[in-house]
């Protein structure tokens, strides 16, 4: 008997001695891969962060499941994009029941106008990804005000290192000639990089992947990109590359490789994180690209 009350006081010890910090992390949805990653780096070992559509996965076609309603209703805060781009996600938090604060990551951001529709990837410039983490540390901090210290030092430290990188993007970028920076993506994900520098971006697909282009827009694009000659075509992670391919094969433009435009990388990917996947395509582009200047 001596023995039993021993094992299970020492069991009963053993769990009273878990950090309530396991137990007690706050609950944080984010709509898709690359705001996950976002929220994830801001708020570190306080939150418990789950990701709508994943790496690899387009959000623009995506379909919610129940395991996602079900993040959403045991949720704390909810982080979605906004500008457009989650359609599926208003529907999603309605139906879940849940009493979970909603917040917008573009808040503040000037959005970009693409045939007159709002283009959503304002994350692709990184002056808009600071935008982000702000909003992110701001909206964090009236959630849990407990912790709003954490949530400022870890956004001010992970903008310093987005500064670093856009200040590197800009000076790599500016070495390139004029008439080098000109390439053509899947769909029209890059027109917020492209402005913000300097370069020029063509697809054959609008900002809605699920838009096909017609045959004539195809051909239009085709004539256009044998015309102004075109640094490199690239495909991208969460699109079919058959009509790069097919561009390629028509212009003879070569395919320089692919990047990541709406999703991050699986695991051991190049793209696993918002940094790592601006990184990947930037020297993605700028070896494409030199090659041809």
């Amino acid at each position: 008997m001596k023995k039993l009350f021993s094992a299970l006081l020492i069991a009963g010890l053993a769990l009273w001695a878990v950090p309530a910090s396991a137990h007690d992390k706050i609950k944080v949805v984010a709509s898709f891969s690359i705001l996950g990653d976002m929220v994830q780096q801001v708020t570190g070992e306080l939150a418990e962060v789950t990701t709508i559509v994943g790496p690899d996965a387009d959000a623009h076609v995506y379909t919610p499941n129940a395991a996602d309603a079900k993040a959403v209703a045991d949720a704390k805060v909810i982080f979605v994009n906004g500008l457009g781009f989650e359609t599926w996600s208003q529907t999603l938090i309605d139906n879940s029941g849940t009493k979970a604060k909603v917040y917008v990551a573009t808040e503040g951001i000037t959005p970009l106008k693409v045939d007159g529709e709002t283009d959503p990837h304002a994350w692709n410039t990184l002056t808009n990804g600071m935008i982000y983490v702000n909003n992110i540390a701001k909206s964090m901090a009236e959630a849990d005000p407990d912790h709003a210290d954490a949530y400022k030092a870890n956004a001010k430290a992970y903008n310093e290192r987005l500064k670093a990188l856009h200040d590197r993007a800009v000076a790599e970028i500016a070495k390139l000639p004029a008439d080098s920076r000109t390439v053509v993506t899947a769909h029209d994900a890059f027109g917020y990089l492209a402005n913000g520098y300097g370069m020029t971006f063509l697809a054959p697909v609008g900002i809605d992947t699920e838009a096909e282009p017609s045959a004539k827009q195809l051909a239009d694009l085709i004539d256009h990109l044998k015309k102004v000659k075109a640094g490199a075509l690239f495909v991208e992670n969460i699109t079919s590359p058959a009509l790069v391919e097919q561009i390629s094969r028509e212009t003879g433009i070569k395919i320089g490789g692919k990047i990541y435009s709406d999703a991050l990388s699986e695991r051991g990917g190049p793209a696993t994180s918002y940094e790592k996947m601006f990184e990947h395509n930037l020297t993605t582009l700028i070896t494409a690209l030199g090659k041809q200047s």
